[in-house]
């Protein structure tokens, strides 16, 4: 017994370890995108961070101050909305976050990108990997990320979803101030920053479910139990023509073992049918839970 609790605290210990370890290095890429991509093309952005680009444009204070202190409300409040580790950890890498834009804000001097459009395109994808990063492990930056945390538990809305129509909003405001020019290389930015989200923190190895309908539904399930070690539930169904009863087959398998599963089927059956879609979530006994 002593020896499994002492596992468990050694598990923890890692896993704060990991979050601390991709809080730093998600803050990084999101700090990277703001100083080298956003400001130097009087780009803006969504959210708490938009905001604070925002106020530095027309006030000249620094958009790392901002955050923090516009942070702080927000957190109240989303603390009580989601569970108390996301909310203590969103808050450290809250502080972080804030650090790295004031301390990287005169890296445009040596790295800028001076071109909208570049500007537009890799500032989405450094800030679509940082966001990605930080949500595949539980962690977030704070202020409308949690919104958007909120909005995955409540009515399960994916991140990217959430926070592109809760950003456009502010992007919305700004456009009055900054011009439509500005606002609309924002959101191309801003879209392809919340498709780099979904994609980091679901993970590039997408989940397929898989119905397949075949006149040996034993042996099929016994072979993919076997050689793709996934489990296999079966469905009763019926033909409406035939009125035939059938087994169907139905489970849930990575993109790469997708294609291994298709020579499965050619060899024992080529005329089944069969039928794979993109799963968004999947929790269970082998496969990872990945985000909130």
């Amino acid at each position: 017994m002593s020896n499994y609790i002492e596992k468990l605290k050694n598990d923890k210990s890692k896993d704060v370890v990991r979050k601390l370890f991709f809080i730093l290095l998600g803050n990084l890429f999101c700090a990277v995108a703001f100083n080298v991509f956003f400001v130097p093309n009087r780009l803006l952005s969504g959210g708490i961070g938009g905001i604070g680009i925002l106020i530095q444009y027309l006030t000249g204070m620094p958009a790392g101050i901002m955050v923090f202190i516009l942070n702080l409300p927000i957190f109240l409040i989303g603390s009580r909305l989601v569970d108390r580790e996301f909310a203590v950890f969103g808050f450290i890498s809250m502080l972080v976050f804030s650090f790295l834009l004031t301390v990287t804000k005169d890296i445009n001097q040596y790295l800028a990108v001076k071109d909208i459009l570049l500007g537009a395109i890799f500032g989405g994808i450094f800030n679509g990997i940082g966001m990605g990063l930080m949500f595949r492990h539980r962690t977030c930056q704070g202020g409308f990320d949690i919104i958007a945390a909120v909005l995955k538990s409540k009515y399960n809305i994916n991140i990217g979803s959430g926070l592109m129509a809760a950003n456009t909003i502010v992007i919305s405001f700004s456009s009055l101030l900054f011009g439509y020019k500005s606002a609309m290389y924002t959101l191309i930015s801003m879209y392809i920053g919340y498709r780099i989200l979904d994609k980091v923190q679901t993970g590039l190895n997408v989940r397929k479910k898989i119905i397949i309908i075949s006149n040996k539904p034993e042996e099929l399930a016994d072979t993919i139990l076997k050689q793709l070690n996934r489990g296999v539930t079966f469905l009763e169904g019926s033909g409406a023509y035939t009125k035939e009863g059938k087994k169907v087959i139905y489970c849930v398998v990575t993109s790469r073992e997708t294609v291994k599963l298709k020579h499965i089927i050619d060899e024992i059956d080529p005329k089944a049918f069969f039928i794979a879609s993109d799963v968004v979530e999947v929790r269970g006994k082998g496969f990872k839970n990945t985000g909130i």
